[in-house]
């Protein structure tokens, strides 16, 4: 494999002092800094997966599961032990399970459970588990002493500190380029990689990997005042965000991830709770232009507090020409999307609107959900609303927690909160966001 060969230096004392500085002030993010020059590979060498969502096609924890590689840390060293697509990492799985139900339903001519469709729990912990068991079963499994998870967010960002970065004879910039109205990073991994052509494209997608060879490259052969301050500030916010996510397999390390909310979980709260989750089941890279915003209106009348979430999808561009034969690039399309909107447990639902198919109720990791599906085509707009019932022990002299936790991988939707017709907060949601509302 050509990447075996392929190294970088970390400077393993700078990276932990930039890091220690960006986390200083939480107090519960102590473990990680304290094992980090061991996940470093300081003493002994370490292996991670990095795994890279992509968002446009949005999927649960944050993006279909497009490209993976391998990451060997020794003594601050960096070298790609493996580099490749998704479907080279599928096709080297001898047997695939039957299809979970949400896959049969929803993609209904895929019969078979494949590791890129294995993300789709909300809490990434419990999908890449999930995609741990198919791994296990891959001629290429490689031991792995954790999984990261990035997105083209992430990407996109650390263009902007870095400038133009050239990889496989192209070049990559964080600018917007108006054939897409998106990054220009994004639009020609889109074009290179997914773009009809009349020949056989082996390893589709590593271009990914030589692309984030590069910038690694670029960051770690520069003077750390040039760019390592900005990068750590970036990746710390980028995490907070959830466009980076961890599953580190070392106990101490992931209870800090987890402390520092870097993990992608769903967590437990003694209060009300919301989590939007949405996927893209074919709709092209339609995530790349569709946006949402959310409403939430609260209503008291003795004990009872019912609560409803109106849901506003627009994509506002024109469809692509998705004709085959053609060699269009299909970037938008009617977006086919699968959700599940995340609630307390025991929360009674009395009414939705929207949903193409009957609403289902169920639990799950300790919440109850709503799952709907609905359509979004370009230059249209859908409405979805769930009116349900939260248990009123959760208030407290008038007084209710509410916790909504962002879905990895979307933009910031913005919020508004109504408590009986009248406005009482406004806000953009641009990570896990915790307040009381007055009732």
């Amino acid at each position: 494999n050509f990447w075996v060969f392929k190294k970088a230096r970390v400077p393993i004392d700078q990276v932990k002092t930039i890091a220690t500085e960006g986390v200083h002030a939480v107090e519960q993010g102590k473990p990680l800094i304290k094992v980090l020059p061991e996940l470093l590979g300081a003493s002994t060498g370490k292996k991670y997966l990095i795994i890279f969502q992509n968002d446009k096609e949005l999927r649960p924890t944050g993006g279909f599961l497009t490209f993976f590689a391998v990451f060997r840390v020794e003594e601050g060293v960096v070298k790609i032990d493996t580099a490749t697509d998704i479907y080279d990492l599928d096709a080297s799985i001898p047997n695939h399970p039957a299809a979970p139900r949400i896959i049969k339903e929803y993609l209904p001519k895929v019969n078979q459970f494949y590791i890129r469709d294995t993300n789709l729990s909300p809490d990434f912990v419990t999908s890449m588990d999930e995609f741990n068991k198919l791994y296990k079963e891959s001629r290429l499994y490689n031991e792995v002493d954790g999984i990261i998870a990035l997105d083209t967010h992430f990407l996109v960002n650390v263009l902007d500190i870095l400038g133009e970065v050239q990889a496989a004879g192209l070049t990559f910039n964080s600018k917007i380029d108006p054939r897409c109205n998106c990054p220009q990073a994004v639009y020609i991994l889109e074009d290179q990689t997914t773009r009809p052509v009349n020949y056989i494209k082996s390893n589709r997608k590593g271009l990914l990997g030589d692309l984030l060879y590069a910038t690694m490259q670029k960051a770690l052969s520069s003077s750390p005042k040039e760019y390592w301050g900005r990068l750590v500030q970036q990746g710390v916010k980028d995490a907070q965000e959830k466009h980076v996510l961890f599953y580190l397999y070392d106990k101490g390390a992931q209870k800090g991830i987890e402390a520092l909310n870097w993990g992608g979980r769903i967590t437990q709260f003694n209060g009300d709770y919301l989590h939007i989750n949405d996927a893209n089941f074919a709709g092209a890279k339609a995530n790349l232009f569709v946006r949402h915003n959310v409403k939430i209106d609260y209503e008291t009348k003795g004990d009872e507090i019912k609560k409803t979430v109106t849901i506003v999808y627009k994509n506002p561009e024109k469809h692509s020409n998705c004709n085959l034969e053609s060699g269009g690039l299909c970037l938008n399309a009617t977006l086919r999307n699968f959700q599940r909107v995340y609630v307390p447990k025991g929360s009674r639902l009395e009414n939705s609107k929207g949903s193409q198919v009957k609403i289902k109720t169920g639990d799950d990791l300790g919440k109850t959900y709503f799952e709907g599906f609905f359509t979004i085509a370009p230059l249209g707009k859908a409405q979805i609303t769930y009116t349900y019932s939260i248990p009123k022990s959760l208030v407290e002299k008038g007084k209710l927690p509410l916790l909504i936790q962002k879905q990895p991988g979307i933009d910031s939707p913005s919020y508004e909160i109504y408590v009986n017709g009248k406005k009482a907060q406004e806000f953009i949601l641009t990570s896990d966001k915790e307040l009381v509302i007055n009732l």
